[in-house]
């Protein structure tokens, strides 16, 4: 089958690696001419426009873009929407907002044009692994991109499936960060308390290490963890800031709205927004009212 792909980053190109080890033919276009040359050499077909990138598929079409969410898949179709033809599918496996994806399948459905929400996981570990994929959209188009799934899946039969209708792609993608935020946040303190019992002096990694096997906490995440501690158990020349993408606030937003507590995964996210504040302003009023009521000593800057 044949994919046109809109992405090439590290992901998008492990995905046109993916799916030429399987027999399918890729067509990839990005912003990133190095990006598109390097599709080329490794045997995929690299163009430099949208349009050779519709003038090289077969209509219908099949068409994923993996951009950043919001107003680039939204500038995308607008650019698209003038080379595809009625029965064409787009494909958005980046992390969009499902009430985005709902809106984007409503706007192109009287179109002819097909929707498809993808939500992706695997990372960079994709292309050995094989994709996680969430899919929400009809059941017509979703059944045609059948081949496509089946090679980015870890297998033909695992690993993906049509989870519902337009947006349950994305809205299942969101809630598998949310709890994948919970999971990292529960393991950082873990580590974090047996680094502080210096006087267990604990080897961090090799605990990590023997959870790996038999442990109720044996995890992919964990794998990560143990590789990653065993280069660099004391964390040396890392700064504790962590980013987060968007997907665990949808998340919390989403919890609140359906009168569900999610008091972890809230937390969780809290917590990353602390990591960013530099002698943040939160801690020092706490500790002026510590001294307010209390006397307690004000550490000074």
């Amino acid at each position: 089958m044949e994919l046109g792909l809109i992405g090439l980053g590290r992901m998008g190109g492990n995905m046109a690696t993916r799916l030429r080890q399987a027999g399918h033919k890729v067509v990839g276009y990005d912003f990133n001419a190095e990006a598109t040359a390097k599709l080329t050499q490794e045997g995929s077909v690299g163009v430099n426009s949208l349009e050779d990138l519709v003038k090289n598929l077969q209509a219908p079409r099949a068409i994923w873009i993996m951009v950043p969410n919001g107003k680039p898949v939204d500038d995308t179709i607008q650019k698209l929407l003038p080379l595809i033809s009625k029965g064409d599918i787009l494909i958005d496996g980046g992390n969009s907002n499902y009430k985005e994806s709902q809106r984007r399948h409503a706007e192109l459905k009287p179109q002819g044009i097909e929707y498809v929400d993808v939500g992706t996981s695997g990372g960079v570990w994709g292309l050995k692994e094989g994709y996680s994929l969430m899919i929400g959209g009809d059941e017509e188009p979703v059944k045609k991109l059948t081949p496509i799934f089946e090679a980015l899946a870890p297998s033909p039969t695992t690993g993906w499936g049509h989870v519902g209708p337009s947006g349950s792609g994305h809205f299942t993608k969101m809630v598998h960060n949310g709890i994948e935020y919970g999971m990292m946040q529960a393991f950082a303190e873990g580590f974090a308390i047996m680094k502080a019992k210096t006087e267990l002096d604990l080897d961090v990694a090799q605990v990590a290490e023997i959870w790996r096997v038999g442990s109720v906490v044996r995890s992919w995440l964990l794998d990560l963890t143990a590789e990653a501690l065993k280069h660099n158990p004391d964390l040396e020349g890392m700064e504790a800031y962590v980013k987060d993408s968007g997907e665990g606030r949808w998340t919390v937003m989403e919890a609140i709205d359906l009168n569900v507590s999610a008091p972890i995964i809230t937390e969780s996210l809290i917590r990353r927004l602390r990591s960013r504040e530099e002698n943040n302003y939160t801690d020092r009023v706490l500790s002026i009212m510590r001294n307010a009521f209390g006397g307690h000593a004000i550490k000074k800057a």
